[in-house]
């Protein structure tokens, strides 16, 4: 061999080869200086992964790109960048992601709620950024680079393997021949026997090829394309987990509905409106002997819940700025694990809140007399500085609301009201209370089971009369374009897998020498199917069966055809 301009290497048998082939990719006779590329040395069998084919990591290490290319097309690389996916995944799970905080939690600001619940672990997994791992830019930076890995892993791999399969002759350099694993000389086999030998491989399905009385016989060429099929299908499903940070692809919204309520759905872009109609929960009876000990320690089992709902769509006619107009779109129930669907979106029932108060009623009246002087109805939506004018000139004024009422007796200053969540769970109020013809009030603390009077000479007095309650169901808003995304890389990644495991890429060469008969076979796995071929194809012919040269000579190393990432 000689080099050739452009640092190509021109064979004995006249094929032009890429710098980097290790086997010449016609004749297959090995390149001398190449060998150390593949580990082929003199006293073993020939290396056959990718077939000898020049890899542009294995041959090019000069230039910017030519080092990050070599980086990425590293197989250990490729792991790694997995492990450390895999590790930051595992450690995402430790504690929930900001989505999931809970709403009754004290506070649900992520600063706060870290650290308040899990201690000084929270607060470095808060400050780490884990508490949104999975849309955090670091997370999606690891995605892209084991997408990066997969495709120059590739690459890197299946382009010159497949010039070089496509280019291979039925016509191999004897040393391409005796140092296949499987090998078998016969002298004087005729041309018969050659021919029927042949024949017989065709009846089991392999493709024949004939040049200057040498022959090669192959099936199962596509199955070394499995794993780049898998490739493909990865790459697709880690696109798709991309696509969702986009809003066009996905939407994962929270919303709770009151019944009665009719209210925008968050992430339609005010295109639907939603409206409780009724919620109802069903749980398990006391006497279910599958929940007894559970309903013992935690009470009440769930069994089914469910929001009859209506959707509104907005008319395409609406005058910008002035109240939509609404269309009934679509009606249905929503259960767990049964979404309403409409348009790309789904309505998932996520929780619920039972009993949640919708209105309270208080009646004001002296100290010393428990006549009503009047009463006054607090709606808890917009119950925040409320005024209320009741008759003979009386007024009271709403000052503090607390939706869900609790006192923070860890508050550096003190002890002091705050609200848990921003539901009316346990309203608590601060009432100004104004008597006829004065602007000086008194002030007054009301709530559930509590009327306190802080300066203990009010004249005046606020009591509770009569609430209203109502159910609140919590629903997940979401459109999932990726899914077929991820449907089709998951299909995609299954025929790869089933390519590559069930179906053998098989080659068997037929090499007349000097009245001599050579045979050698290669598989890329599942040397044992690939001999009984062998076997049944020989019968009756007279050539000497193939003999494994890895078994029979302790001299010879292993050689491996393992293709993919």
């Amino acid at each position: 061999m000689r080099g050739m301009g452009m640092n190509k290497l021109k064979c004995e048998c006249g094929h032009v080869n890429p710098e980097g082939t290790v086997l010449c990719e016609a004749c297959g006779k090995p390149i001398e200086e190449n060998q150390h590329l593949d580990g082929n040395r003199e006293d073993r069998l020939l290396n056959m992964r990718y077939d000898g084919s020049a890899r542009r990591s294995l041959t090019y290490n000069r230039s910017v790109v030519d080092k990050i290319w070599s980086f990425f097309s590293s197989v250990k690389v490729g792991i790694w960048l997995i492990v450390i996916t895999l590790i930051a995944s595992a450690v995402g799970t430790i504690f929930p992601q900001e989505i999931y905080i809970p709403a009754d939690a004290p506070s649900r600001d992520p600063a706060v709620f870290y650290e308040s619940r899990y201690g000084i672990l929270g607060k470095i997994f808060y400050q780490l950024g884990f508490h949104n791992l999975y849309s955090s830019w670091w997370y999606m930076l690891l995605i892209s680079l084991i997408g990066i890995s997969l495709v120059i892993c590739s690459l890197d791999r299946v382009v010159p393997l497949y010039k070089a399969l496509k280019r291979q002759k039925p016509k191999r350099h004897e040393v391409f021949i005796r140092k296949q694993r499987f090998f078998s000389e016969t002298a004087g086999a005729n041309e018969n026997s050659k021919q029927q030998f042949a024949e017989q491989l065709k009846k089991q399905r392999y493709r024949i090829r004939e040049e200057d009385g040498h022959i090669v016989a192959e099936k199962g060429r596509f199955s070394r394309w499995g794993p780049y099929v898998n490739h493909i299908g990865l790459i697709i499903i880690l696109l798709a987990s991309i696509l969702r940070l986009t809003p066009v692809m996905y939407k994962d919204a929270r919303v709770s509905v009151r019944e009665g309520e009719r209210i925008v759905l968050p992430g339609t872009d005010g295109e639907y409106y939603i409206k409780n109609e009724k919620f109802t929960v069903e749980q398990y009876s006391d006497d279910d002997v599958r929940f007894k000990d559970s309903m013992k320690k935690r009470g009440p089992v769930d069994k089914s819940y469910q929001t009859d709902a209506v959707i509104y769509k907005v008319k395409n006619d609406t005058v910008p700025g002035a109240e939509p107009e609404l269309e009934e779109y679509r009606t249905g129930a929503i259960r767990m694990n049964q979404p309403l669907k409409f348009d790309g979106y789904a309505l998932y029932q996520k929780n619920y809140q039972l009993n949640e108060f919708k209105d309270m009623s208080f009646k004001l009246h002296k100290q010393a007399d428990e006549t009503a002087i009047d009463t006054f109805t607090i709606d808890l939506t917009s119950a925040d500085q409320a005024e209320y004018k009741l008759k003979d000139g009386y007024r009271v004024k709403v000052s503090n609301y607390w939706p869900d009422y609790y006192l923070d007796d860890k508050d550096k200053d003190g002890a002091r009201p705050r609200s848990r969540t921003p539901y009316p769970r346990n309203p608590a109020f601060v009432f100004y209370v104004y008597a006829p013809g004065t602007d000086k009030p008194e002030v007054s603390f009301a709530g559930i089971g509590q009327n306190i009077d802080p300066t203990g000479k009010n004249v005046y007095k606020l009591g509770i009369v009569d609430f209203n309650t109502r159910n609140v169901s919590g629903l997940t808003v979401r459109r999932d374009y990726t899914l077929p995304v991820y449907m089709a890389g998951a299909v995609i990644f299954m025929i790869g897998v089933i390519q590559g495991m069930y179906w053998q890429h098989r080659r068997v060469w037929i090499h007349p020498q000097n009245g001599k008969l050579l045979v050698a076979a290669h598989t890329n796995k599942n040397w044992y199917s690939l001999q009984r071929d062998i076997e049944k194809a020989m019968v009756g012919t007279g050539i000497h069966m193939v003999k494994d040269q890895l078994e029979t000579d302790e001299g010879h190393g292993s050689e491996g055809d393992k293709d993919g990432h």
